[in-house]
């Protein structure tokens, strides 16, 4: 019979956490599929990000005409070239150690991804980017679904959020996704200690060791604790990493270094999930001073990332994975009467690894209200209109990176042929 994680939701439980010591008997488990040879960690840009504040068109008069306060200016960008259009480009000054990785062939920018009409909405942008499905933005995510096309035995590990909650992008039918967000807090959690916690370990290990078929909620509970039991051992491998380079102490930093402990351990998992909010920047966005909040969120993602990078480098594996940043949407053009930018609708998206053609792709709008910007834009000017759909990022990934079939699993094929960045 077979039973998915949506089925027990529906039976009536919502959530389940839990961290034990692994014993030996179940260790032959954790030999499903091995280390992976390739990694992809997803990073997501929680809230909207204001693609035209990350990379920005600083010979646009209408960027500075529409953005009287909060424009970055010119003399602070960090140049990166022009696109194929033409259109001067540069990074946001915080973002230092990404235009040294930008200049080294190793970043990749795509500018104006999204979709058609896009939502503008929090929730649902987020569901559609998950699922990649505008149409339905329910069900599995485009990631889950990738793990779920994976030929079993699948490793408990195959997935790890480094969230407390599983993110939607991740939501698989039939495959168990980790969500751990601290290394040292996967552990066994008993009020016993001494000879009563070894008890309650043998008494979990006696209760993860019976999948009864004819009782699909107990089998399904016992089978997850099979999962944590059999992985307690690798994931208590990851903490004790020391990196080749300090990481900073904010959370997005401490989840990377995670992730960096996990790829260099080898324990098996191919797709890693990392998150930073903050981004939904209505008022005082504070793009330019060094104290203002978008300045302290671009200082935070170069900091996290650069290290990472360097890391990685440091230790071979570079190679061997690739960085993916999406935001749920970009922002409105124009500045709103609280210096901030409301929801608009093409984002920026980015990729990152010792693999990547970097450079730039797409082409950048020509912020001109009049005439839609030459048909760049969309909403009466207003925002920047999407030109790579942002499947077709995800099939590149899928394909070309991760070995399998993009049309399968995103339901349509959405390859391109102007996109080449891995």
């Amino acid at each position: 019979m077979r039973f998915t994680r949506r089925d027990f939701i529906a039976g009536g439980v919502k959530a389940f956490t839990i961290g034990f010591a692994a014993p030996a008997f179940l260790s032959d488990l954790a030999v499903a599929t091995g280390a992976t040879s390739r990694s992809l960690v997803v990073l997501y840009l929680s809230g909207g990000n204001d693609a035209l504040s990350t990379v920005i068109p600083y010979t646009d008069s209408f960027y500075y005409s529409r953005r009287p306060t909060i424009a970055v200016p010119a003399g602070s960008v960090l140049q990166i070239g022009a696109d194929s259009s033409g259109k001067a480009l540069g990074l946001h000054p915080r973002l230092t150690g990404l235009q040294s990785i930008f200049n080294d062939g190793r970043l990749a920018i795509i500018q104006r991804t999204g979709y058609q009409n896009s939502s503008r909405s929090h929730f649902q942008g987020t569901d559609i980017w998950s699922t990649g499905n505008p149409a339905n933005s329910t069900g599995a995510g485009w990631l889950g679904r990738y793990l779920d096309a994976l030929q079993p035995p699948v490793d408990p590990l195959v997935g790890w959020s480094t969230l407390r909650d599983l993110p939607h992008a991740m939501l698989a039918d039939h495959t168990a996704v980790a969500a751990i967000p601290s290394v040292s807090g996967y552990t066994i959690q008993s009020p016993n200690s001494g000879t009563e916690g070894t008890y309650s370990r043998a008494g979990v290990a006696a209760l993860a060791s019976h999948v009864p078929p004819d009782r699909p909620h107990v089998s399904f509970v016992n089978g997850a604790l099979q999962n944590v039991l059999v992985t307690l051992d690798r994931v208590a491998t990851v903490g004790t990493y020391v990196p080749t380079i300090a990481y900073a102490g904010d959370g997005l930093s401490q989840g990377l270094r995670a992730v960096a402990g996990a790829i260099v351990r080898g324990i098996g998992t191919k797709v890693f999930w990392v998150q930073i909010g903050g981004f939904d920047t209505h008022a005082g966005q504070g793009t330019n001073p060094a104290n203002g909040a978008y300045s302290s969120l671009m200082g935070t993602l170069n900091s996290a990332l650069t290290t990472f990078y360097n890391d990685l480098r440091n230790q071979g594996l570079l190679d061997s994975t690739l960085v993916l940043q999406f935001s749920e949407f970009g922002r409105r053009i124009g500045e709103n009467g609280s210096q901030g930018t409301d929801h608009g609708a093409a984002a920026v998206m980015m990729a990152m690894g010792g693999g990547v053609n970097g450079g730039l792709y797409g082409t950048a709008a020509s912020l001109n209200p009049a005439g839609n910007g030459g048909g760049t834009l969309e909403n009466s000017g207003n925002d920047v209109a999407y030109q790579t759909d942002f499947r077709s990022v995800y099939a590149q990934v899928i394909d070309n990176w991760l070995g399998a079939n993009s049309v399968s699993i995103l339901g349509g094929s959405y390859r391109s042929p102007v996109l080449n960045f891995v």
